[in-house]
C-alpha cells in the first residue's frame, strides 16, 4: 500500500537507514556476545552453569538489553555510515540539485528515527524488564555467586496514610512473615492495633496486595473504650508486597513502566529515601528514545558533505560524540544518585546538551 506522504526517495533512504541500523546491531552485538562468553566461560564452568541456562536465561536476555542500551550508538554509526556513502557517490548532491531543501531531506531520517524510538521505548518499558529478571538471577548465581536476599528481619514501613506495619521476620521463599502488627492512627492517636502470628502473601488471588493472616487479634480503641476481636484466620488487603521487604540489586531494571511508577509513588508515600535510582531509570526510559532524533540529525549533518578523506573523518567524529553521549548518561545518573541532581534533570541532560549541538550542526550543514 502506498503511503501518501512518502515518495520513492523517502522509502529508499528509510530502507538504507533501517537496513544499516539492524545490520550494525547484528554485527556489533555478535562480537559482544563472543567477547562476553570468552570473558565469563571460566565463571560458567566454575559455578556449573548449564548450557541451556547460558543460552536461554542469559544471552537470550543479554542481547535485547544491550541492543536497547546502545541503541543511540547504533543510530549514530548507521546514519554516518550510509549517509557518507551517499555523499561519496554524489547522491546527496543529486538530491539537493533537484531543488530539495536540506530540511526536506531530513524527513526520511526523522521517520526512521520515530520507528526506532517507538521500538526502543516499547522494548525498554515492557519487554526487557521481564527478561532482566532472568538475566540478573543468572548473573547472581553463575557470575557473581551472590544470591538475592531471601529474608528480612524487623521491617517497619508505612503502608497507607496513618497506617504502619511491622514484621519481625519475613521469609521470601514462602512469602510468609511472623509476628506481624498493623497500627492505624488518627493524627497522633492510635485507633486500632492488629497483631497476627503469621501473614502470607496470596499469590493465587486476583486481588492485589491480598494477605492471609492467622491467629489474629484486633483492638479497636475509642476514647477509654477498647473492643477486642479474635480470628483464627482472615484475608485482608494490605498495601505491601514481598518486594517491599527484600531489596534486590538493580531491582528497577526488572519492573515495567507501570510497576516502576507505582513502586515510586508507594515508596514516596512511605517516606523512603532510596528512590533516586528508580526515579532515574523511570525518566531515562522516556528520555532515551528521543536520542534517535537528536543523534540522527547530528550524524546526517556531519556526513552529508562529500569529503576527500571519505567517511573516516565523519565516522571518527560520530564514534566520539556517541561515546560522549553514553558517558554523559552514566555521569549524570551517578551525579543524581550520589550528589543529589534531580532525576528528571539527570535523565534529560544528555538530550538537552546534544539537542543544541544538533541544532548548530543542522543550521551549518546546508552551507
Amino acid at each position: 500500500m502506498k503511503i501518501p506522504f512518502l515518495r520513492r526517495i523517502d522509502t529508499y533512504l528509510i530502507g538504507k537507514f533501517l537496513g544499516t541500523y539492524f545490520f550494525s546491531i547484528v554485527l556489533i552485538i555478535s562480537i559482544g556476545v563472543v567477547f562476553d562468553y570468552n570473558e565469563n566461560v571460566d565463571k560458567f564452568a566454575k559455578f556449573n552453569a548449564p548450557m541451556d541456562a547460558i543460552i536461554f536465561q542469559y544471552y537470550l536476555n543479554f542481547i535485547p538489553y544491550y541492543c536497547n542500551l546502545f541503541s543511540s550508538l547504533f543510530v549514530f554509526l548507521s546514519v554516518i555510515f550510509f549517509t557518507s556513502k551517499l555523499a561519496d557517490n554524489s547522491e546527496i548532491i543529486a538530491m539537493l540539485s533537484t531543488g530539495m531543501s536540506f530540511g526536506r531531506l531530513m524527513r526520511p531520517y526523522m521517520i526512521s528515527s520515530a520507528i526506532i524510538a517507538a521500538m526502543t521505548f516499547y522494548l525498554g518499558s515492557e519487554v526487557i524488564p521481564k527478561g532482566s529478571v532472568k538475566r540478573l538471577a543468572f548473573e547472581n548465581t553463575y557470575k557473581r555467586n551472590k544470591k538475592n536476599p531471601t529474608y528480612a528481619d524487623n521491617v517497619q514501613l508505612k503502608v497507607d496514610t496513618g497506617v504502619v506495619a511491622f514484621l519481625e521476620h519475613f521469609d521470601g521463599m514462602s512469602k510468609t512473615g511472623i509476628h506481624f502488627s498493623l497500627d492505624k492512627f488518627d493524627g497522633k492517636k492510635l485507633i486500632s492495633h492488629l497483631t497476627a502470628g503469621s501473614v502470607t502473601y496470596d499469590t493465587l488471588s486476583n486481588v492485589k496486595y491480598q494477605w492471609r493472616l492467622r491467629n489474629v487479634t484486633i483492638r479497636n480503641l475509642s476514647g477509654y473504650k477498647e473492643e477486642i476481636r479474635y480470628y483464627s484466620q482472615m484475608d485482608s488487603v494490605i498495601r505491601m508486597e514481598p518486594q517491599d521487604f527484600l531489596f534486590i540489586r538493580n531491582q528497577q531494571e526488572t519492573m515495567n513502566n507501570a510497576e516502576l511508577r507505582e513502586y515510586i509513588e508507594r515508596q514516596r508515600m512511605r517516606g523512603s529515601g532510596n528512590l533516586t535510582a528508580f526515579e532515574v531509570e523511570y525518566h531515562r526510559r522516556y528520555a532515551a528514545p528521543f536520542a534517535a532524533f537528536i543523534l540522527s540529525s547530528i550524524g546526517m549533518s556531519l556526513s552529508s558533505r562529500k569529503r576527500k578523506g571519505g567517511m573516516g573523518f565523519s565516522l571518527g567524529i560520530g564514534i566520539g560524540l556517541s561515546a560522549t553521549y553514553i558517558l554523559l548518561q552514566s555521569v549524570s545518573a551517578t551525579f543524581s544518585i550520589n550528589v543529589g541532581l534531580h532525576p528528571f534533570v539527570a535523565a534529560w541532560l544528555p538530550n538537552t546538551i546534544f539537542f543544541f549541538i544538533a541544532w548548530y550542526l543542522y543550521t551549518k550543514a546546508p552551507r
